[in-house]
């Protein structure tokens, strides 16, 4: 666990499939468009604020320590649902944005589209 003992409820907890250091990853959704607006990390701390707060709290590795998304920025996300998919191991937190997703200042940070060739459907 990367910082205070959790008050998750421990139900939600034993679903969780955690990286080696403790985390979860959570994609967010914006609910009004469903883009897929940013990834992120939770650990159990992270997850029980954000499901308690309606305040998109997530776990930032590099100055390893929680940040609620807007504090500083004003591009707030206010959550709306929270699923953990069938592993248990990645969140899709659906938020309202406010503002920019990204840190760069754009909508998504998926904006960087990569050269792939299309599948075909059968």
């Amino acid at each position: 666990m990367n910082g205070p003992v959790s008050a998750l409820d421990p139900a939600i907890a034993a679903r969780l499939r955690r990286s080696p250091d403790g985390l979860v990853a959570a994609i967010v959704q914006e609910a009004g468009t469903r883009d897929v607006l940013m990834l992120a990390w939770m650990d159990d701390e992270a997850l029980h604020r954000t499901l308690t707060t309606g305040r998109a709290t997530y776990w930032s590795r590099s100055r390893r320590e929680y940040w609620v998304k807007g504090a500083t920025s004003g591009h707030h996300q206010y959550v709306r649902s929270v699923a953990l998919d069938c592993d248990g191991d990645a969140l899709l937190v659906t938020v309202e944005q406010v503002g920019a997703a990204c840190h760069t200042g754009t909508h998504t940070c998926f904006s960087d589209e990569l050269p792939a060739v299309p599948g075909e459907t059968a």
